[in-house]
């Protein structure tokens, strides 16, 4: 992978998302600014680490960040907006979130959202760009957390495993108990369990 060459500015925000694929629950996003003069080693994709390494860097990266923020769009809101509008939405609001206002916006992905700085897409980002590396930690560490409280109120469908991905398991038990309030109705195999389509 070729390195990333950063825009000559100070107070760059990366930003990332976790959660487009689940059937369930918010699609997750973060906003990052880092502190040159405080770096945290070891930064990656969070999907790479391991869960108890995403614990750990979770902590310092919100302990050394100058910034960070937490964005979300929930179950309706992908409903009503399509996957993709919800991400973007979910992105406004955690560059929205921070308490400093970022000179320079990297977003995860082949896509920008309409923010009031400029801002760049980077491709593979949260394995090239340090910034969006600690914004998909974040992300991701918040939602993890969120499927497993989740877990706690509806046991039968697994999501401290799966996470709300589409897994066989998942699938079954979809069709078997219907779906919770948290189930994004507008994806495929939600609208199948509910009988929504043949």
């Amino acid at each position: 992978m070729n390195e990333f060459i950063y825009p000559h500015t100070h107070l760059v925000a990366g930003v990332d998302e976790v959660g487009r694929g689940p059937l369930v629950g918010a699609v997750v996003t973060a906003a990052v600014i880092l502190d040159p003069a405080r770096p945290v080693a070891g930064l990656a994709d969070s999907k790479t680490l391991s869960e108890k390494r995403r614990l750990a860097l979770f902590a310092e990266i919100c302990d050394k960040a100058l910034s960070w923020s937490l964005g979300r769009a929930e179950p309706h809101e992908i409903d009503e907006l399509n996957i993709l509008h919800a991400t973007m939405l979910a992105m406004q609001r955690a560059v929205a979130g921070l308490h400093i206002t970022p000179e320079y916006v990297l977003i995860d992905g082949n896509r920008c959202p309409k923010l009031a700085m400029p801002c760049t897409a980077v491709v593979k980002g949260d394995s090239r760009v340090a910034e969006i590396s600690a914004a998909s930690i974040l992300a991701k560490v918040t939602r993890d957390r969120e499927m497993t409280e989740l877990d706690r109120h509806f046991p039968q469908y697994g999501f401290a495993q799966h996470k709300g991905y589409p897994t066989a398991f998942h699938l079954e038990k979809l069709i078997e108990h219907g779906a919770t309030e948290h189930h994004r109705r507008s994806f495929g195999p939600v609208k199948r369990a509910l009988g929504l389509v043949s």
